[in-house]
């Protein structure tokens, strides 16, 4: 079944005529994803490789009924593009732009709390049902379809976890990068109880990082509703105190966000936590045999 993303999903690219939203949607597309249509103010009526491009997000999902939107755009245009897609009616905004205002992303998520948007990011890789559906810019040549669910904090360490799966023949359902701002939208919880309600996933990764305590409080939901098992990996065990490494939310005060800290809430919630993302696909393998 997968979460977030399958066969039905349409994607339209907001910013689809930059650089990077143009390789992208490409590559997307070539996944087998339904890339149905791109934004650009001022560029309707174009197109990108048999692509439409539209004006608005609102033209686009009247034209070619999309229900996804991934967002290409740079960060002082990036609030605006959530606004409009939910405003359209899309259904899932996955935004890949990084180094948006948290005052920016503070306001963004007051608003999608009074819609049915669900936001993906921003400053994440994206998505992928392997086989399915890719939105965004994680490699599906490491995926492989399976029944194993992810999400994770950190983009490079997804791939890093994710090719140590499908090299032991542990296929993912879906891969959820939420990012690593500490205003975001979909998170742990968000992403472990639909993992937990989804009939195609067996097991649960989570990818964890210092800063913050979206751990800690993913931790509480795991021992209160979680039915399946879940195994851990949180990055920075050896970062100092006080500066900052990494992402916007990866930053440590006194004994707050460790790594530590997190690592003994997810394994008194009974997750196994792994030190190293090899480690972690073993404690996989051995969860699912």
């Amino acid at each position: 079944m997968a979460i977030l993303v399958d066969e039905g999903t349409k994607v339209v690219v907001a910013g689809i005529t930059g650089s990077e939203g143009t390789f992208h949607s490409l590559r997307n597309r070539s996944y087998g994803t339904d890339v149905v249509a791109g934004v650009t103010p001022g560029k309707g009526g174009q197109d990108v490789e048999g692509i439409p491009v539209f004006d608005t997000v609102e033209d686009a999902v009247a034209a070619t009924g999309a229900n996804t939107s991934l967002i290409f755009v740079p960060a002082r245009f990036a609030a605006e593009a959530i606004y409009e897609a939910a405003d359209a009616g899309i259904g899932l905004v996955v935004c890949i732009t990084e180094g948006i205002p948290v005052r920016d992303m503070a306001q963004v998520g007051a608003y999608l709390r009074r819609t049915e948007t669900v936001l993906v990011g921003p400053n994440c890789p994206g998505l992928i049902s392997p086989g399915r559906a890719n939105v965004g810019i994680i490699p599906g040549e490491i995926c492989a379809s399976g029944r194993a669910g992810l999400v994770s904090r950190s983009g490079t360490l997804t791939y890093q976890i994710v090719h140590e799966l499908t090299q032991r023949g542990i296929g993912q359902s879906t891969c959820v990068g939420m990012g690593g701002d500490p205003v975001h939208g979909i998170g742990f919880i968000g992403s472990l109880e639909r993992f937990e309600a989804d009939d195609e996933t067996d097991l649960v990764v989570m990818i964890g990082e210092i800063g913050g305590d979206d751990e800690e409080r993913a931790a509480a939901v795991i021992a209160e509703r979680m039915t399946k098992p879940v195994v851990s990996y949180i990055a920075g065990f050896t970062a100092p105190p006080g500066k900052r490494m990494g992402h916007a939310g990866a930053i440590i005060t006194g004994s707050s966000g460790t790594a530590a800290a997190k690592a003994e809430a997810l394994e008194a919630a009974g997750v196994g936590v792994g030190r190293t993302p090899t480690e972690v696909a073993e404690l996989v393998r051995a969860a699912l045999s």
